[in-house]
């Protein structure tokens, strides 16, 4: 370790048809997969390593890069380089994700971004089976961190009568405070996706404008059939994935 990085030690053969950067990184990925350096360690930065190494900081960021195109490292201004997050795999069962989480041992956390009390639009009613004389919601949109690092941007509409409060969202799962309020959540119809990030998702979730992110549309449903909230989800794609199982018919 250099300071509070981790400065990795490695003999470079000049000779060999094996590239520079090559050989610069794969010994970090191994000691990243053998779990010898955990989530949130620091990687010595390029400047650093190309001076050390007596090679050219192209050959540096190269070596970095491609730690990143693996999913095993994150770069964040202002931060570094850091041991990427454990690849968060969701089972597609009605859970929320804050409990997911939390149950595969991460630490979960959430940043409101937005709550807006108001009245749906006909799209918006029609997708939570909405009367046309009680079309109130409260809209809601957060930010979901696992161990710190940006994962999902979460937005639900939830029936006024339902909706928890600030205080709940931000310190647990929708569907969590939704049950404490003695809501049945039965069944879901949903859908999953992808598409690239918009400029303020890439923001919020840290990576570059246009990365792929996973998406997912969710209605959820007690047992009489009433809808209780509308969701669409976008998910870092190199953090997070969903799993399912097939039975033959």
């Amino acid at each position: 370790m250099n300071g509070d990085s981790y400065t990795p030690e490695i003999t470079l053969d000049r000779n060999s048809p094996i590239p520079l950067y090559f050989q610069i990184a794969e010994p970090i990925a191994a000691a990243i997969n053998s779990r010898e350096l955990p989530p949130g360690t620091r990687i010595e930065d390029e400047l650093s390593m190309a001076k050390r190494l007596k090679v050219s900081r192209p050959t540096a960021r190269q070596a970095l890069q491609r730690l990143v195109e693996q999913g095993l490292v994150v770069r964040q201004r202002g931060v570094g380089t850091q041991v990427a997050p454990t690849l968060i795999h969701r089972p597609m069962e009605l859970t929320s994700l804050y409990g997911d989480l939390t149950q595969g041992g991460h630490d979960a956390s959430t940043q409101l971004l937005d709550y807006t009390e108001r009245t749906a639009n006909e799209d918006e009613a029609e997708s939570l089976g909405l009367d046309v004389q009680d079309r109130e919601i409260t809209d809601i949109r957060r930010l979901r961190l696992a161990d710190g690092h940006p994962i999902a941007v979460m937005r639900n509409l939830v029936p006024r009568s339902l909706a928890p409060s600030h205080h709940e969202l931000e310190t647990g799962g929708l569907y969590e405070a939704l049950r404490a309020r003695n809501v049945d959540l039965h069944s879901a119809r949903q859908s999953i996706g992808a598409r690239n990030a918009s400029t303020e998702e890439a923001r919020l979730l840290e990576v570059k404008r246009g990365a792929a992110l996973l998406t997912m549309r969710r209605t959820t449903a007690d047992p009489t059939g009433r809808i209780i909230e509308y969701g669409d989800h976008v998910y870092r794609a190199d953090q997070y994935s969903f799993d399912s199982t097939v039975f033959t018919s």
